[in-house]
């Protein structure tokens, strides 16, 4: 008889919670990428700071940032192709070649007056835009209105690129750069924040900006939502991803401009990871390969959490090789949460 009356006396309760976990399901199920990035990110923390020495030393973290910048400047590009439902697999070529490019111009401004460090340093830039324009309008134009897959327009684009930054450099280092250049943009600080991050910091602002404030941003995510709709809707799409990989490549051409004032020197291979660096940082942070979805915050999130990854297990002085391993495991995990 007692256990009647608690089976009864318990049933409502069981049930309050059957239907609590029936509701709680669907919620976890829907926000899975969004708690999932913040536990990964946690759990890069506490694992380093326990397991590697210095990880949570304010130089270190000094040092983290400044190397994310590079990385997270080219994914902020990425994700704005992705989010389009496109994918630019020669933003690493335009960052070398950008840096050629740069350095080239920069150090014969130079040459020819040493007392005008600024007009040889607008050289380098002015440069590195006209790099950015050539390179996402082709990309933009072989996409939408040839209708060439991304994938091999950027890829066979990267080619090119290549060869050329080659033929430019030789394959050796571009020396002879205004100091001014790595004073200002390599090692130089403002209200002791250094500048990169800062430049970095405000290019994030700009691109939330423009996704979200904007009627840009709107086509954008419709476009890569459902390109026939999207048309149907009144969306130029053509024109939308011509700009989104203008875009990107302007974001490449300015990490490189940083790249080649941090190094000091032009290089013709600096970039040669970013193309699937950047695209596992957008992956890792939620952004859709399939276009549509993505948030300038998480991609943030998750550089950062790539760059932490690389950082703690240098200071474990774990090989390049167990790097690699970590990495990629991270990103098919990524994978599997956002696909099921």
């Amino acid at each position: 008889m007692d256990s009647i009356i608690m089976s009864t006396s318990s049933s409502p309760i069981v049930g309050v919670a059957a239907e609590a976990s029936f509701a709680l399901g669907p919620w976890l199920q829907k926000r899975r990428q969004a708690i999932a990035l913040p536990l990964m990110f946690a759990l890069v923390i506490v694992v380093f700071s326990i397991w590697a020495p210095g990880f949570l030393s304010s130089d270190n973290m000094t040092n983290v940032a400044r190397q994310s910048v590079f990385l997270l400047i080219v994914a902020l590009g990425q994700m704005i192709v992705l989010i389009c439902g496109q994918m630019d697999l020669s933003v690493g070529s335009v960052v070398s070649l950008t840096s050629v490019v740069s350095a080239t111009l920069m150090a014969s401004v130079y040459a020819a007056l040493p007392e005008s460090q600024g007009l040889a340093i607008a050289a380098g830039l002015g440069g590195g835009l006209i790099v950015a324009t050539i390179v996402g309008v082709l990309n933009g134009l072989g996409t939408a209105w040839l209708g060439i897959p991304s994938f091999m327009m950027t890829l066979g684009m990267s080619l090119v690129l290549a060869g050329v930054t080659l033929l430019i450099s030789g394959g050796a280092p571009l020396y002879g750069l205004p100091p001014k250049l790595g004073d200002i943009f390599g090692v130089g600080q403002w209200a002791g924040v250094p500048v990169p991050v800062l430049v970095a910091l405000l290019l994030v602002v700009a691109t939330y900006v423009l996704l979200e404030w904007t009627r840009f941003g709107r086509h954008l995510y419709a476009a890569g939502g459902n390109t026939r709709a999207a048309q149907l809707s009144g969306v130029r799409t053509g024109r939308v991803i011509l700009a989104s990989f203008v875009l990107a490549s302007l974001m490449a051409v300015l990490s490189g401009l940083l790249m080649t004032a941090r190094l000091g020197t032009g290089e013709s291979t600096i970039g040669s990871s970013l193309p699937l660096e950047s695209i596992a940082a957008c992956v890792i942070a939620g952004v859709s390969l399939f276009g549509g979805r993505g948030r300038t915050a998480a991609v943030v999130v998750g550089t950062l959490l790539i760059m932490l990854v690389e950082n703690g297990l240098n200071l474990m002085q774990v090989g390049a090789y167990a790097q690699s391993i970590t990495i990629g495991s991270i990103l098919i995990f990524a994978m599997a949460v956002a696909r099921h």
